[in-house]
C-alpha cells in the first residue's frame, strides 16, 4: 500500500529526498480498519491490534464486536502493544530519506481511577479554600484534556462537572474578591465540559455561584465576561424557575444583559451578546423578569434595533423576549409596551420577518404580535414613517 499518512519532511538540504517516490507501508503496520500507518497499536481481548484513535471511534459508534474477527468483545482494555509501536518508528526512522517522518511516542491515556483522585484531591483543597493547591489540580486537568478527546471524555465521564460545580460554589461563599483567580479557572475549565449534569447545575446554580458569575460580567475582561455568560445560558437552559429567581434578585442583572446585548467591541462580545439574548429571554418567562425589563426604558428599543441583525438566532431570541413583554403585560404595564413597540418600528420589522423566512415558532409569536399591534397603530400612525427610513436611525 502507497503511504498515505506519512508526513514528508520540506528540507532543502535532504539530496536523498525523492519527492514522488511511492512509500509501501508493510501490512503489520496498518491499522486493519483504515488501513493506515498505526501511530498508538493497542491490542484487544481477541489478539487483534488497532490503532487506538480508530478503535475507539469504532466502540464509540455503538459496536460490540472486535472489527476483524467478527467477535464480540467482552473486554473493552486496550494494551499498548510496545513492540509493534517501536518496529513502526524504526522503520519510520529507515524511510525518513523518502520524506517519512518518525511517528512520536503516544502518552498513556488517563483512567477513571486518575480522574478519581484529581477530583478527590480538588474537593479537599476546596474544602480547605486551599486556592493554590485547587488552582494547580485544575490546570493538570486542562493539560489532561489537551493530550486527547479520549482523555476529555474520560475527565467528564467521571464526575469533572459536578466537583468542579461544588468547588466553585465552595470559593464563591467564602470571597469572589479573594478568590477571583481560582474561580475563573474553574469556570474556564467548565465551560468546555458542558452540558452539566444535575448535580453540577444545582451547585452552579446556588446563590452564590450566580452572584459570582454577574461579579464577572461587571468587572472581568472580555474573555472573563463570556465564560460567565456561557455558564449562565446553560444553567437557566434546565428551566428551573428557581435559578431564573435567584439570577433576578441580584441587583443590576438586567442592565448588564442590556449592555452587554447592545455592545458590539469584537467577535467574542458578538458571541456573548447572543448568549446574553438568550438569557434575557429566559428571566422573560417569568413576572419578576418582565417587571425588571419594563423598568428599563432601553429594553424594547433594544430588542427590537437586534431583529433582522447578526443573525436569524439573534432575530428569533429578540421577536421571542419582544412577545413574552407584550403577550403578558400586567395591568399595570397594559399596553405600554405593545405602543413603544410600533413607536420604535416593531411593526415593519416583523412583517419583513415573516417575509424573508423564519422558524415556525418565531412565524407565530411574529403574527401574534401583529394582531396585538393593530389595534394601537391608528392611534400612533403619525409616529410610524411608513416608508420604513425610521429603522435607520440609533438607538
Amino acid at each position: 500500500m502507497v503511504l498515505g499518512w506519512g508526513r514528508r519532511k520540506n528540507n532543502k538540504n535532504n539530496k536523498g529526498l525523492k519527492p514522488n517516490m511511492e512509500v509501501v507501508i508493510p501490512n503489520q503496520f496498518k491499522c486493519p480498519i483504515t488501513l493506515d500507518l498505526m501511530k498508538d497499536p493497542v491490542t484487544l481481548s481477541t489478539g487483534i491490534t488497532y490503532d487506538r484513535e480508530s478503535v475507539e471511534r469504532w466502540f464509540d459508534e455503538g459496536n460490540y464486536t472486535c472489527p476483524l474477527t467478527n467477535q464480540i468483545v467482552k473486554n473493552f482494555d486496550m494494551i499498548p502493544n510496545h513492540s509493534l509501536r517501536i518496529m513502526i518508528q524504526d522503520w519510520c526512522v529507515e524511510n525518513s530519506k523518502n520524506g517519512v517522518e518518525r511517528i512520536p511516542t503516544p502518552r498513556i491515556p488517563i483512567s477513571p481511577i486518575d480522574v478519581s483522585e484529581l477530583l478527590f484531591r480538588v474537593m479537599e483543597s476546596a474544602r480547605s479554600l486551599d486556592q493554590y493547591g485547587c488552582i494547580g489540580l485544575v490546570q493538570k486537568m486542562e493539560k489532561w484534556s489537551n493530550e486527547s478527546e479520549r482523555n476529555k471524555k474520560c475527565i467528564v465521564e467521571n464526575g469533572a462537572t459536578s466537583a468542579l460545580a461544588l468547588a466553585f460554589d465552595a470559593f464563591a461563599n467564602d470571597s469572589i474578591e479573594r478568590n477571583v483567580v481560582v474561580l475563573e479557572v474553574i469556570l474556564s475549565a467548565l465551560n468546555w465540559m458542558f452540558p452539566l449534569q444535575l448535580e453540577a447545575q444545582k451547585s452552579l446554580g446556588s446563590k452564590a455561584s450566580l452572584h459570582c458569575m454577574v461579579w464577572f460580567l461587571k468587572h472581568q475582561d472580555v474573555k472573563g465576561k463570556e465564560k460567565a455568560i456561557i455558564a449562565l445560558k446553560e444553567i437557566l437552559s434546565f428551566g428551573d424557575e428557581k435559578h431564573v429567581e435567584a439570577l433576578l434578585e441580584i441587583e443590576g442583572v438586567n442592565q448588564l444583559l442590556i449592555d452587554l446585548i447592545n455592545k458590539r467591541i469584537s467577535p467574542i462580545i458578538t458571541k456573548a451578546s447572543l448568549r446574553a439574548l438568550v438569557i434575557l429571554d429566559s428571566l422573560l418567562s417569568c413576572d419578576f423578569g418582565r417587571k425588571k425589563a419594563y423598568e428599563n426604558d432601553l429594553t424594547i428599543p433594544l430588542l427590537v434595533k437586534k431583529i433582522l441583525r447578526v443573525s436569524p438566532l439573534t432575530t428569533e431570541y429578540s421577536v421571542s423576549s419582544i412577545w413574552k413583554m407584550c403577550k403578558f403585560e400586567e395591568k399595570n404595564y397594559e399596553g405600554k409596551a405593545l405602543i413603544e413597540a410600533l413607536q420604535v418600528g416593531a411593526f415593519q420589522k416583523l412583517l419583513l420577518v415573516l417575509q424573508v423566512g423564519c422558524s415556525d415558532d418565531t412565524k407565530d409569536k411574529a403574527t401574534e404580535l401583529l394582531k396585538l399591534m393593530n389595534p394601537y397603530r391608528a392611534e400612533l400612525e403619525e409616529c410610524i414613517d411608513s416608508d420604513f427610513k425610521n429603522l435607520k436611525r440609533s438607538y
